[in-house]
Formats: C-alpha cells, structure tokens, sequence
C-alpha cells in the first residue's frame, strides 16, 4: 500500500489524535463525543461542506453549528485540518486566555464558528435560524439568480441537546416551515455527565421525530463508516420538503479505557490511555502528540479547499451579473446588515407628528415598523402567538410559510425562547435584520437567548408590551416586576423604555444602527401623550432634561416609559423640579461624566427616581426611589394604579415632601 493511501484511510486517527492531544495539553477539556464523532465530520468537512478561505464569511457557504458545542476540540482540530484558521500553536493554547481556541466555540471570536454554543440545544435553534435565513434570501433573489444563496445549513447534536425542552420549540417549527436544507446529524451515545441516558429518559428520538414531520435517517450500525456516513447525508440533501435527522450511534471517548461510559463524557484521557486510545486507531505515530503528515493536509487541500474555491468563483461569476442588472438587490443581499446601509434607509424615516393626542407606544411601534418595511426589504420578524396585543404584525406583510418563503412575518406559536434564539440564527446568516415580540413577563422565557445574542454581538431586536401593573385584569402572573431590571444587568444589552412615540422612533433607529449590541424596545399598553418632539437629538444620549426648571433648581426627577407622562403631570408648574427622561440606563450610562452631571444637575441626594417597577438598580441614579417591589394584582388598569400609588396626586405628594 502507498504511503498516501495508508494515510488517506487514516485520516480520522490524526483527527482524534488532535483532540486527544489538546484536551490533555489543556488538562480540560470533554474527549468524548469529540472522538465519537470525528468521522462524522471528516466526511462532512471533507465532502459536503463549501467554504472560501478567500472569504470566510462568504454569504452562501454551507453553515455548520456545533450545538453540543462542549465537543469544542473536534470543531477546532478539523478547521486545523481543513481550513488555514486556525494552526497548531493555535490548538496547544486550547482553553487558555485570549486564545482562539476557547472551552465552547464563539462567533466572530473564531474564524469558521458559525454559531456560538454551549447552552445545550441553543444550537439547534439557531440553526433552523440559519435555515430560514436561507430560504427567505433565496426568495428575494429573481429566478435567475437563485444560485446566490442556496446552501446548507448543517448542526450536529448530542443527547444533551434533544432533552432540552428549546429544541423541541426549534425541531417543531422546521418541520412547520418545511426546511429541506436543514440537516441535524445527531451523535446517540446513549451517555450524559451523570451516567446512562436511561437514567433519565426512555423516550425514541426517531418517533418523536416521526410526529414532527422530519425525514428520519437511522444509520443502525454502531460508529458507522465513512461510506455509511457519505451516503446518509447525499440522501438528506435530495430532501424537497423537509428537515433531516440523520441518526449515529457512536461510542463515547471511543478507543479509551473508559469509552461507552460518562468517565469520558468530560474528563481528559491522560498520557497512557492517550496512547492506548491512539493505538487503537492505528495511528502510526501514535508517541507523538500534535502530529499530522503533509499528505493528510493534502487530502482536505484537494477536496474541501478545492471544492469550496470552485463553488466561491462561480458564485463570484453570478454575483457579478446580479450587480449590473440589479444593483439594489445585490446591495442588499451583501450590505443590508451593515450601518451604511441602515443609515442610508434611516434618513429617509420620519415620524408622524400627534403632540396632542395620545397613543400606546406598543402602536407607536407598528406604526414605525409599517415604515421600516417600506424601507428594509430585508426586515423580517414575528411574535410568540401575541402579534395582535404586541402588534408586530404589519398591514401589507405577508407571513413566512412553506408555501411562501418570501413572507416576512414568522408565526413562531408559543415558543419564546425558540423565537429569540432563532432570530439570533437569522441574524449570524448576515443579509436580514429581524425582530421578536412578545409580553414583558415572558422575557424570562428568553433570556437564555438573549444573553447568548449580547455575548456573539448580534444586534437583535426584542419588543415587549404590556410593560407594567397597568395592564390590568390579566393580573401577577403577566405584570412584569423584575424583568426590567434583568434585562438592564446582561451585559451588551441596550434596553430602551421609550415614554412616546418619538422615543419609540429614536429606539428604532439606535437598534438598528447597532451592529454588535442587541437592543430590547419596551412598550406600554395604556396610552401615552407626545412630549418628546423639541429634543431628538438629546434621546440618543440615552438620556435628557425633557422639562427644565424656570427657577432654583431642588429636585431632579428621573423617569421612563409610561412614568414620564405621570412625572410630568405630578411636577405641574413647581418651578424648582427637573425633569428627566431616561429612554435608555445602558446608553445613558456610556456617556461622559460631564453630560451626566449636566442631564441630572443636581446631587445624588436631591434626586428621585420614579418607575412603576423593580427599584433593583435604580439607587445608582437617586438616593430616593419610588417603585414597585412586590406583584401586582389583578383589576382594571385604574384601579391597579390607585391601589399601587402612582397616581398624579399621591406622586406630586411624595415628590413635594423630598423638597420639603
């Protein structure tokens, strides 16, 4: 047998050998799945997946998400392997500081890291993110020039990630939305940290994958070969109308001592079993560590980088003539995410005047949303079954279907955290801008996603409503209390709690603007007056003097949202009270300590902070709080405001005795 050849069917073993080497190198790290593994994505790497090392973020290559992302090492050996991202110096460092090879892959942090994961199952959801992504752009594109983006979206998958309650929401709406370029391959071990998966569950994947709707691809064989592997995924991808699951039952930590047990799941193998593991795979060079000859880099150089650079120069071809015939779409399709153009749309966005009259900032929001579709034609969004009381919903919109990939409006159902974590999939794809809605209270239910958006800085957008006690009769259960506050501490979050219309605008544009920080828009119920038209320029600070004292200044007065309007009647004419309107604590909080003294004009001891939610946080800005730390109860919204204490009268009391 030639070397060449000796090496070619042992390309796995350098693979393992790799993520053997790092996770001992590191003294940390989870060998087992990696090693379970490892063929599947040779094969993937090696014979499916189009990527350009010329442009690692090119908009049409296969995507591939590690959702069981604590299988890191074997993400980081084959981008070694197959791409120049990253080098062996590179993975010695692995989980180190400041190295490129970290505990969990991190977006942007990393270069072929699609998505960020760790959080079990956050991965499978981002990936059916990336899924619509796909279909949506492929849709807006003529029929010419389809081509343009018409990949695959690829995740890998463990145990783990399927008892996670996120990824029966995710699996659901794929299924729904017929999602036939998203392949799951997922990695049955049948072990978790703790031991056997019967310890805790009995359930049969391919059943509950079989009332979802997925094609299901069982490859019975145990740690099944490459040709076994090969064929599963070339009969996913002639799938015309749905998602795939391709099914491996592999060995945990195979080649160990311990493999088939959870010793392995997380723990490195150690020197000898190292070598014993290595052995097993007949890796020659089995004493050495971080070794790899020139011909197995020569096997990827000759497939992966030959067939991704092949790919990219035709799409390079086809883009080309998309940008002399439609200049606008292919704009879009390459800009439509960056601030340039965001800023170009921007500017031709105004807002429509109505300081007398009232009006929810929840419609406010729509009103503005219905604007930016005019602007954005690659806007799209939805809300978890509250599209009505959230109103993200626009006249004119159609809904993303199956049936109809160029709707803009998703119907995500009952299934927030999905939502959030899906939005943060269409926006990793590049090209779109997106948005969820739903209730204040059931931002818990998103958080997780959130948090991971703020961390891969991507500039989601979240609207809740129904953002206090004042929404009435529906009682404790939907009146957010703490929720506020939370979203305030995650870091790289920009909270916005805009008090009218014009704020509502000036959250908007700062959202999208942003192109790292995600951005939650906080919207009332009730309706609201018009008070912020003379200071525009002032709300992107964050915050501002919204009414002015006319003499000595004794009290400054610091509100948001719906307070501001309740602030602003309560003060009246007293002319030694400032007003101010906190749009955003986080953008606020960024500004120079010269405009911060300027905006709040007095000391921290003659300030109060007046907000019909959590106190938690607010004692930063004002010795003196009025808030609401309790839950609420269930009764009309004048009632509820009554019994709470914010009414006109009982505030202008409170703030009156401060000066006094």
């Amino acid at each position: 047998m030639r070397k060449e050849d000796l090496y070619q069917n042992n390309d796995t073993a350098y693979l393992r050998g790799l993520v053997i080497d790092m996770i001992n190198c590191a003294n940390s790290g989870h060998p087992g799945m990696a090693l379970g593994s490892a063929m599947t994505l040779e094969v993937l790497y090696k014979e499916f997946i189009n990527l350009s090392l010329k442009d690692p973020y090119w908009i049409n290559r296969d995507r591939f998400v590690l959702s069981a992302g604590h299988a890191s090492s074997l993400m980081y050996a084959i981008l070694h392997l197959a791409t120049n991202y990253l080098s062996l110096d590179d993975l010695k460092k692995f989980r180190q500081i400041d190295s490129l090879t970290p505990g969990h892959p991190e977006y942007q942090h990393t270069l072929g890291i699609d998505a960020t994961s760790g959080p079990l199952g956050q991965g499978i959801a981002q990936a059916v993110g990336l899924a619509i992504a796909e279909r949506h752009l492929n849709a807006l594109l003529p029929d010419q020039y389809k081509d343009l983006i018409n990949h695959y979206t690829y995740c890998l998958c463990g145990d783990g990630c399927l008892e996670e309650g996120i990824s029966q929401e995710a699996l659901a709406i794929a299924s729904h939305l017929g999602l036939n370029r998203l392949i799951l391959i997922y990695d049955k071990n049948d072990i978790t940290l703790d031991g056997p998966l019967a310890i805790s569950s009995e359930e049969e994947v391919s059943l509950r994958f079989k009332a979802l709707g997925w094609n299901i691809i069982n490859i019975k064989n145990l740690d099944p070969n490459r040709e076994e592997v090969s064929k599963a995924i070339k009969k996913a991808k002639k799938s015309l109308d749905r998602p795939t699951i391709i099914i491996t039952h592999t060995t945990i930590g195979l080649g160990s001592s311990n493999q088939g047990t959870n010793k392995v799941h997380g723990s490195p193998l150690g020197q000898e079993d190292g070598l014993n593991a290595k052995k097993s795979y007949h890796y020659p060079e089995y004493n050495q560590e971080f070794y790899v000859p020139a011909e197995v880099y020569l096997h990827y150089q000759n497939t992966t980088i030959k067939r991704g650079k092949r790919a990219y120069n035709k799409w390079q071809k086809l883009f080309k003539e998309l940008k002399q015939n439609n200049p606008d779409i292919a704009k879009m399709l390459i800009d439509g995410d960056k601030a340039n153009y965001v800023q170009e749309q921007l500017n031709k966005l105004s807002y429509d005047e109505n300081p007398n009259g009232k009006e929810a900032t929840r419609k406010d929001s729509q009103q503005i949303l219905t604007k930016l579709y005019n602007l954005f034609p690659n806007l799209i969004g939805g809300s978890a079954d509250v599209a009505a009381s959230v109103l993200t919903k626009v006249k004119g919109q159609e809904d993303f279907t199956k049936d109809n990939y160029r709707g803009t409006n998703i119907n995500y159902g009952i299934r927030e955290f999905a939502m959030a974590a899906i939005n943060n999939g269409i926006l990793l794809h590049g090209g779109l801008r997106s948005y969820g809605g739903c209730f204040l209270i059931f931002s818990d239910y998103l958080k997780p996603a959130i948090r991971l958006a703020a961390l891969s800085k991507l500039p989601a957008i979240y609207l809740f409503s129904h953002d206090s006690i004042a929404l009435g009769e529906d009682g404790p259960t939907h009146q957010p209390i703490e929720q506020l506050a939370m979203l305030r501490s995650i870091p790289n979050l920009n909270v916005y709690r805009p008090m009218d219309g014009y704020e509502v605008m000036m959250a908007y544009k700062m959202a999208l603007l942003s192109d790292k920080t995600p951005s939650a828009i906080i919207l009332s119920r009730q309706a609201l007056p018009y008070l912020g038209n003379k200071h525009l320029d002032e709300m992107k600070k964050g915050a501002y003097i919204l009414k002015r004292e006319k003499a000595e200044l004794k009290l400054t007065v610091i509100a948001s949202g719906s307070e501001v309007a309740l602030a602003y009647d309560a003060i009246g004419d007293n002319p030694h009270i400032r007003l101010v309107s906190m749009l955003s604590t986080n953008v606020f909080d960024k500004q120079d300590e010269a405009y911060q003294k300027e905006v709040f004009g007095l000391t921290y001891d003659k300030r109060v902070y007046l907000e019909m939610l959590s106190s938690y946080g607010l004692y930063k800005y004002a010795k003196y709080v009025i808030s609401y730390d309790r839950f609420g109860m269930s009764g009309k919204e004048k009632d509820n405001l009554a019994k709470a204490g914010f009414t006109k009268e009982v505030i202008a009391k409170k703030i009156l005795a401060l000066i006094a």
